[in-house]
């Protein structure tokens, strides 16, 4: 509601015989109405004034007091601006209450005005407790467990302190951690013994507190527990300051599994972080195709607009179906008797959809260096492989699908046919599946080399497609082409660097972790295409879960953006032998 117009006339100091106007016991409507001089009525302002007076139970005693009970207006009128039902009820209850007199000389309340806020928290903020390995995971962990408090055990700083050396993304971590620890404890005006408010340095999602351990814990854990094991000092700190702090929750924070056991074994709350988590269930995750209903085309067909442009078909659709489409994201529509529709989403603009046909790479004549897609998914992933508009490109899938060798068939027709790129950069991380075998001699690439069994593989294979008629020296010829194109390069070296017109392909994404794999695509300069492919059911790094991946990460951040495009390929293509096994075991 807006405010009142300003006063036709100019307000006047009270005269001193109006202080001593009592105000009526009750006042009707009439007489509020009698009680107003006739020079006030004659406005709107005045009216609303008027309003104001008798919501605040004041007396009005002469026309000099405009400006006093314009005052009262705008302070009951501002909380009402606020949307949310509890600000305008609050608001309400505070106009009824005002006992202060219009006529009064006083100065205005200051009572806070109601502004929009988020939803309050419900029930009291829990205690949680860090164990080393969560800051090692994830040194902004700290800010991530919004109103709630944080309490850091003595053992944990010690083994930070052992965990910061090297150069390895634990050891970041760990420095990384021992920064943040050093800016809120730098604050001015921070107390160990009463907590530092973790929005000290900026971090304004966070409301709580961060404890540290400044005093001995009394505590008492089982004898078959060792007293000098980290893990169960944290425990007994947990213990003492559950019982020290009931009724209030203490809850320990850990990304192992045994830890957690433990603690549960001893009565204590006990819970994996789950903020590094993308993704709860892995089966949430964003395929990049949708099937059209049954009665698509009995629904839309005739609000359908089509034309033609070059060698593709467009289609204008609208209707319930488009809220749910994504730019770049594959529709399809199969039904017996009804024409079939393979489409990709090229636009979204408010309640239409424009859907762009496919070229068919399935056929001998579209064969991208002799490699023909076998069934609908490959060759969704190969439009996307092929276009050059498409800059990111994420391929999952079981083993067996064709994620190498479809992206390496799209690399050297690209980079030794169009010449759109200058050379292929293939990368992988190098976790092992078992025990390793140790130092690996050589230079980068040859030490890669064992790591790159599945290029040699699919190379092999692309080679003998390519150069089947030419005998031997023709192979030799185009194995020896084929290798000048492809660097062979390791993670581990890529801070700092800048990629030009390349085709990178990042094989095995799904053991990277989210910053692993912001540290990869970050690299990519004018011209450059990224291609991560992987298997979220075979990750072998420690800690990582289908839901905290690096490659569950970039599929859902990188959803919807014009430029960029992930399927998930559904049929193994391998052999039949290698389908079933992906199946059974």
């Amino acid at each position: 509601m807006p405010l009142p117009p300003a006063p036709s006339r100019r307000a006047a100091l009270l005269s001193p015989e109006a202080f001593d106007v009592t105000a009526p016991p009750r006042a009707t409507p009439h007489a509020a109405n009698e009680a107003v001089p006739p020079a006030i009525k004659a406005t709107p302002a005045a009216r609303n004034v008027r309003k104001a007076a008798s919501v605040a139970s004041a007396p009005v005693a002469t026309g000099s007091t405009t400006a006093p009970l314009i005052q009262i207006e705008t302070r009951a009128r501002e909380p009402q601006a606020v949307p949310t039902p509890d600000a305008r009820t609050t608001s309400t209850r505070k106009a009824r209450t005002t006992s202060a007199p219009a006529a009064s000389a006083a100065p205005p309340s200051t009572a806070p005005t109601a502004k929009g806020k988020k939803t309050a928290p419900q029930g009291p903020a829990k205690l949680f407790v860090l164990d080393t390995n969560v800051l090692l995971h994830d040194p902004t962990s700290l800010f991530r467990f919004e109103e709630h408090d944080i309490f850091l055990p003595m053992i944990v700083l010690e083994e930070l302190d052992g965990h910061k050396k090297g150069m390895t993304e634990v050891a970041r971590n760990g420095r990384q951690t021992s920064r943040t620890l050093d800016a809120l404890v730098g604050v001015s005006g921070a107390d160990l013994v009463r907590g530092i408010k973790l929005d000290s340095t900026g971090q304004r999602a966070a409301g709580g507190c961060l404890y540290f351990q400044t005093a001995p814990l009394d505590y008492s854990l089982p004898t078959s527990l060792p007293q000098g094991k980290a893990d169960n000092q944290i425990l007994g700190v947990v213990q003492a300051l559950s019982k020290l702090h009931a009724p209030r929750e203490v809850v320990l924070v850990s990304k192992d599994i045994n830890m957690r056991v433990k603690a549960r074994a001893l009565g204590l709350a006990a819970e994996d972080y789950q903020n590094d988590k993308t993704l709860e269930d892995g089966d949430l995750l964003y395929a990049g195709v949708l099937a059209l209903p049954a009665d698509f085309w009995a629904k839309s067909g005739k609000n359908v607009e089509s034309w033609q442009s070059g060698a593709y078909t467009y289609y204008r659709i609208s209707g319930p179906i488009v809220p749910q489409l994504m730019i770049n994201q594959f529709v399809y529509f199969e039904a017996p008797g009804e024409p079939s529709l393979f489409a990709r989403v090229s636009e979204i603009r408010d309640k239409t959809a424009v859907l762009q046909t496919l070229k068919d790479y399935g056929s001998a004549k579209n064969a991208v260096w002799g490699v023909t897609t076998r069934n609908r998914e490959q060759n969704y992933a190969m439009n996307l492989l092929m276009d050059p508009e498409i800059d990111f490109v994420t391929l999952t899938g079981t083993a067996g699908t064709g994620k190498t060798l479809l992206a390496l068939a799209a690399g050297l027709t690209q980079v030794l046919d169009d010449r759109r790129y200058t050379e292929i950069i293939m990368t992988r991380a190098t976790v092992s599946v078992g025990e390793d075998i140790g130092f690996l001699p050589g230079t980068e690439e040859e030490k890669m080399g064992p790591w790159m069994g599945a290029l040699d593989d699919n190379l092999e294979f692309l080679a003998k497609g390519d150069g089947g008629n030419a005998g031997e020296w023709g192979r030799a010829a185009t194995n020896e082409l084929i290798r000048s194109r492809i660097k062979i390069k390791s993670m581990n070296f890529m801070r700092g660097r800048t990629f030009l017109n390349k085709y990178v392909i990042i094989d095995e994404a799904q053991n990277l972790t989210p910053k692993q794999m912001k540290t990869l695509i970050t690299r990519a300069g004018p011209g450059t295409k990224i291609i991560c492919m992987g298997n979220l059911a075979q990750i072998d790094t420690p800690y990582l879960t289908e839901g905290s991946s690096g490659l569950t990460y970039a599929v859902d951040r990188f959803k919807g953006w014009p430029h960029s495009g992930h399927i998930t390929l559904a049929r193994g293509e391998r052999s039949r032998l290698a389908d079933f096994a992906s199946e059974v075991l």
